[in-house]
């Protein structure tokens, strides 16, 4: 039976949360380990048709690197992803396609090539999780360059929420056409 206290613990509980814009539940773990958005990219696994897609709706692809057990993947869903102007930031002007850094899914390059998402990480240097890939808005002419060329920016390892969501602004705004992140955090705080 309900306590007062337990009542009063989970009133307080949700005020904060609702007070400070965060979500109050978990995202979902699947069965391969990782933590799921309900609203992260359903993709083919076709790089190249999910830059295009996401161009089309005026969004940028990103891709988030993961891995079952990491800590810091962990953090990134329960506390960077929680926090709904992050989160409606991101889902305004990005599509997130996640893969699993050890993963054995086919996913087709931008230059035609099929690859595990393990041998697809191999390939782009992704040594970290997590790990979040950044592409330019248009596939255009992107299969001549090499792989890690092929990316804006990148941001391996956990950003702490007010970084993190500075990454993605850093993209969408194409900031990195004039500096590094560094510089453009410290122009915008």
């Amino acid at each position: 039976m309900p306590t007062r206290r337990g009542f009063l613990a989970l009133a307080s509980g949700a005020a904060l949360a609702a007070g400070r814009g965060v979500a109050a539940a978990e995202p979902a773990l699947g069965e391969d380990g990782l933590y799921h958005e309900p609203w992260f990219l359903q993709s083919f696994l076709d790089l190249r048709e999910d830059i295009e897609g996401a161009a089309a709706g005026g969004k940028r692809l990103a891709i988030m690197w993961e891995l079952r057990g990491c800590p810091y993947c962990r953090e990134t869903h329960l506390v960077n992803f929680a926090d709904a102007d992050i989160t409606t930031y991101i889902r305004d002007n990005f599509e997130v396609l996640q893969l699993n850094l050890i993963g054995s899914r086919k996913v087709t390059d931008v230059d035609g090539q099929e690859l595990s998402e393990k041998d697809l990480a191999q390939k782009y240097g992704i040594r970290f999780t997590p790990t979040f890939q950044f592409f330019p808005p248009s596939s255009a002419g992107i299969e001549a360059k090499e792989p890690m060329a092929r990316e804006v920016a990148r941001a391996p390892g956990y950003l702490k929420p007010q970084h993190f969501l500075a990454m993605f602004r850093f993209v969408r705004e194409r900031a990195y056409e004039r500096g590094s992140f560094r510089d453009f955090l410290a122009a915008n705080g």
